[in-house]
């Protein structure tokens, strides 16, 4: 086994390790979701912790780890007796991104089911995670059927495996810790609330900190075992007081006082649910017997605050996670009652002493020391763009002036409801919302002989296939003789994610401001639904000599909204080099992620007036290339003024797709735009 990296090793980051010790102390505070830039050291700091928890006491012999005091009654491996008992170290899951179905939750083999009647059950990584930590790295990046088991089993406490009628069921408790980075895309908003905790950390700036990091690292890599020697005594010294915590962890009061307290912070923050409340009661009577203390203060239930209620803050993908915290202190000062102990030193171990994992108290907020791998570092206020609310809206720069006669930035229009553009036809690509697809979930449509594993039986297709061989294979009572060759695999049809590419014109003839603004907030408006449809994203900008790859293909919306909102406007029309832009970006894409299928989104007004001698001509070779390639397409229209010349619906003939303005994009407007693409793709193969 490789050595880890020690827990107190772990430079900075007061916030990420105080978290990560409070679920320690109290697994059912509900696991910790770690948000930052890659290279923070995240995963080192969630892997450390194993270490640190205490062994745990599991039935001999259970593949499930039961608990010899309260053995599972539906234990696969059971009934337990008064067997044999012993005892492991906590273990820490990971769940790689890519697994498969059968290896997260476990795998029945349906052909010994069948033919036998044995229920032969190979345990998933649910199993061995019961009691310990599942910890996922990139978990914005989970597959949707896999976040799917995790929701279940983390809202019942089990797992439930179904093979058409045949079924295992075990309990699967876990502390639930993930690791992602924002810039990748976010979470499901399902999932996001299932994460007790929440931590933002960055790499510190403070050069003596970032020296030190680099001289722990390179002396861990030179020799591990070493390293972690010469931390032996602070980490023996960090796992007694975890074991000192729990102890006094059931004799904590939560008093009515400091009931009312999380409950009106909950209530001022606006939170869905009822769920913030429980965890906030939760962590503050873990951050109090984590300080030695018996009784829950105004300030643990602030540090509880800061830690449960940011994500569960977000309405949308685009909005920071962060607290208020002027508001948040007002809230707990008006609903402040007597209370036993205001005094809210954490004891000789609190966060500013450098002692292992922190203390009971506030870590730094808002900004304020030297190390910004703190909680407070997205509650600080971002700068705001040109023309943002708060800021005067500076006047548009006139035309030639700056680079290709630049503008200023303009502020996307208020978002909305779009209807739904999808890819025509039957992919195969990533579980998502938006196109039809053959997928692992959904409904079933037909059955094929399995290749490899039988994952989704089709019943009946299995017993029609075996139904003419009972005679010869002399069956002689109630039971089907199924052999390996009659079974058949579900075909089943849902939803797949798409890669949504935008074009979008930024020269002159789109630089009126409230266009402009328009055409931003339509754009913003579909990367709002592509979010929520798991498609990936990418976006390319023309104006002025030639097109850009603003931002390169990710599952990141909030990333291309913020390079959305700063794109600046002005110069001449290339049409024809950001369809070609879009094509290069395309082409690479298929060969990186095959089974994806695009849909190309143009937002212009079809006007066309750089990139060669003909620039009209150029465009419409250049959009005939992509109806060649087989690209779906939607022409967003944003012609405007009384006189329309309907060059972009000429555009989206050449590219064989649909053209739309802006008033239909919105989705009590647009009646039967998907069945438009559909049908002109079926005009232009028939042609």
């Amino acid at each position: 086994m490789s050595t880890r990296f020690p827990f107190t090793a772990v430079v900075g980051m007061d916030d990420l390790r105080l978290a990560l010790l409070l679920n320690a102390v109290s697994p059912s505070v509900g696991g910790v979701l770690v948000r930052g830039e890659k290279g923070t050291a995240k995963s080192t700091a969630v892997r450390a912790l194993a270490g640190l928890l205490p062994e745990v006491a599991v039935v001999a012999g259970c593949r499930f780890s039961c608990d010899p005091a309260a053995p599972d009654p539906g234990c696969p491996d059971g009934p337990h007796g008064d067997g044999a008992s012993g005892a492991r170290p906590a273990r820490m899951v990971e769940l790689p991104v890519g697994a498969s179905e059968d290896r997260l939750v476990g795998a029945l083999d349906i052909e010994k089911a069948l033919a036998e009647g044995v229920k032969a059950f190979e345990p998933g990584l649910l199993a061995a995670a019961h009691r310990g930590i599942l910890y996922v790295d990139e978990v914005n990046l989970l597959s949707d059927h896999l976040i799917d088991h995790l929701l279940d089993a983390a809202a019942m406490g089990a797992s439930h495996v179904e093979r058409e009628g045949v079924s295992v069921r075990h309990a699967a408790r876990f502390l639930l810790v993930g690791t992602m980075n924002p810039e990748e895309g976010e979470l499901r908003p399902q999932l996001l609330d299932r994460f007790g905790l929440t931590v933002e950390v960055a790499a510190s700036r403070v050069p003596e900190e970032r020296v030190e990091v680099v001289r722990r690292r390179l002396a861990f890599e030179d020799d591990p075992a070493a390293f972690a020697a010469r931390w032996a005594g602070e980490e023996a010294a960090l796992r007694a007081r975890i074991a000192a915590a729990r102890e006094v962890l059931p004799r904590v009061v939560l008093g009515d006082a400091v009931l009312l307290q999380i409950a009106a912070t909950c209530a001022a923050f606006e939170v869905d649910g009822m769920r913030a409340d429980i965890v906030m009661a939760r962590a503050a009577t873990a951050l109090a017997a984590w300080a030695g203390r018996e009784e829950v203060t105004s300030e643990d239930v602030r540090q509880a605050a800061l830690l449960a209620l940011p994500h569960r803050r977000r309405r949308n993908p685009f909005d920071a996670p962060g607290l208020d915290q002027d508001k948040l202190d007002e809230t707990l000062e008006r609903f402040k009652g007597e209370e036993p102990d205001d005094d809210p030193d954490p004891g000789p171990d609190g966060p500013g002493d450098g002692g292992p994992g922190g203390g009971g108290g506030v870590p730094p907020q808002g900004g304020e020391g030297p190390a910004p791998e703190t909680d407070g570092a997205p509650e600080q206020a971002p700068e705001q763009a040109p023309g943002t609310d708060g800021a005067p809206e500076r006047a548009p720069a006139p035309q030639g002036s700056g680079p290709a006669g630049e503008r200023a930035a303009v502020k996307a229009g208020e978002p909305f409801r779009t209807k739904v553009l999808s890819v025509p036809g039957l992919g195969d690509g990533a579980a998502g919302r938006r196109s039809r697809a053959r997928t692992q979930s959904g409904r079933t449509t037909g059955a094929t002989r399995p290749r490899g594993a039988l994952t989704k039986l089709h019943l009946s297709a299995t017993v029609r296939a075996a139904a003419p061989h009972q005679r010869a294979r002399g069956r002689s009572g109630a039971g089907l003789v199924v052999r390996r060759d009659d079974l058949r695999q579900a075909v089943r049809e849902g939803r797949e994610g798409n890669l949504v590419l935008f074009v979008v014109d930024a020269s002159g003839s789109m630089a009126a401001r409230r266009r402009m603004g328009a055409v931003k907030g339509a754009v913003l408006s579909l990367l709002l639904d592509a979010y929520q449809r798991r498609d990936k994203v990418g976006l390319v900008t023309f104006r002025g000599r030639g097109a850009e790859l603003a931002l390169p293909p990710t599952s990141s919306v909030d990333a291309a909204a913020a390079r959305l909102e700063e794109l600046p406007t002005g110069g001449r029309t290339p049409l024809s080099a950001g369809l070609l832009k879009a094509r290069d970006v395309l082409r690479v894409e298929r060969l990186r992620d095959p089974s994806r299928r695009p849909l190309l989104v143009v937002v212009t007004d079809g006007r066309a007036t750089g990139g060669g001698p003909d620039p009209v001509g150029l465009a419409a070779r250049a959009a005939r290339l992509h109806a060649a390639d087989g690209t779906a397409s939607v022409v967003v229209d944003c012609e405007a003024g009384p006189v329309r010349l309907g060059l972009a619906g000429n555009l989206a003939r050449d590219l064989g797709g649909t053209a739309v303005t802006l008033d239909e994009l919105r989705a009590d407007a647009l009646a039967g735009l998907v069945r438009d693409v559909q049908v002109n793709r079926s005009i232009r193969r028939a042609a």
